[in-house]
């Protein structure tokens, strides 16, 4: 093989060298160049869809359907809905500000959302033998029946009690039951408690007929079917005259017909089915016993008289 020139040698061995000096250069501009800034990466960021006020909503009426529409909102708050139709009709206990979502606890619920507009709940007392032995359930519909024993009863020749005037009737007719026995503190039923309460959807008018025949008599709650729509024809009765004296008939509106009011006598329907005998029926008194005298009692409907010898009293039949 041939020698290279020195010439040539020397012309290699320069490109060599001024190859690696621009070789060198770069390297040391490339590290002396501050490092590049990675490009933020976008993030989605997460939204939800909210039912949210349009305007500003009043506690105690219930929230329109207009004044309702759907919002993204970075966050979800506990309770919040993602339909109107879950909220349109519903009552807000508390005023909701305009563009503030709709919570469950800011809405009206529970027994007072099954109360129909007319209806009050009402609590009357029921043990296993006047209410189906413990068998109702919420839903369940019932004839409401009141038993009521005569005021003053005597006892009659033979040692039994005058019963002549005690009465049973239906009071009530195809009523709801809201709520049904005890409830425990997370809102189930407790089992293991016999029911003292049944809570019932009542007509405003006749709740002060509820509370009287209660409060006088004791009630029975009769389970009827829900197919059966037979129900007490309140138009085939005499109306109640109010313990107020008003004008209020059966076309009167029902808040007005319960501030009239019922008297016990009137539900009962004994007032003035007797008169009292005149006083000089009875004897002014005998030998040796003091003198007798009348006195009325509170009300014609007591089912006799009183009579009162020396600090004795005692109520004679008539």
């Amino acid at each position: 093989m041939p020698n290279l020139s020195p010439n040539v040698t020397r012309i290699a061995a320069g490109v060599l060298i001024a190859l690696a000096v621009v070789l060198g250069v770069l390297a040391l501009t490339l590290a002396r160049r501050p490092a590049p800034v990675a490009a933020p990466v976008a993030q989605a960021s997460a939204a939800w869809q909210v039912v949210v006020a349009l305007r500003a909503l009043p506690a105690g009426q219930p929230i329109p359907a207009d004044a309702l529409r759907i919002q993204s909102l970075p966050i979800n708050p506990s309770g919040a809905f993602n339909d109107p139709s879950l909220v349109a009709g519903r009552v807000p206990i508390a005023e909701i500000g305009a563009q503030a979502p709709v919570l469950e606890a800011q809405l009206s619920s529970g027994i007072a959302e099954r109360v129909e507009p007319g209806e009050r709940a009402v609590a009357v007392r029921v043990d296993e033998t006047n209410a189906v032995s413990n068998r109702l359930r919420p839903g369940n519909l019932v004839d409401v029946f009141f038993t009521l024993k005569r005021d003053g009863m005597s006892a009659g020749p033979a040692g039994q009690s005058e019963v002549e005037r005690t009465q049973a009737r239906l009071l009530l007719s195809r009523v709801r039951v809201l709520a049904w026995g005890n409830v425990a503190a997370n809102g189930t039923p407790d089992a293991n408690t016999p029911a003292r309460t049944a809570v019932l959807a009542v007509p405003l008018a006749d709740v002060d007929r509820l509370a009287l025949a209660e409060g006088a008599g004791r009630l029975v709650l009769a389970l009827r079917n829900p197919r059966d729509t037979d129900v007490l024809d309140a138009a085939a009765l005499p109306a109640y005259p109010g313990v107020l004296k008003t004008a209020a008939g059966r076309d009167a509106p029902p808040s007005t017909r319960a501030a009239a009011g019922v008297a016990l006598d009137e539900l009962s329907g004994s007032n003035g089915r007797q008169s009292l005998p005149a006083p000089a029926a009875v004897p002014r008194g005998a030998p040796g016993s003091a003198p007798a005298r009348l006195v009325a009692g509170a009300h014609e409907t007591r089912g006799g008289i009183e009579v009162i010898r020396g600090g004795r009293s005692e109520t004679v039949a008539w």
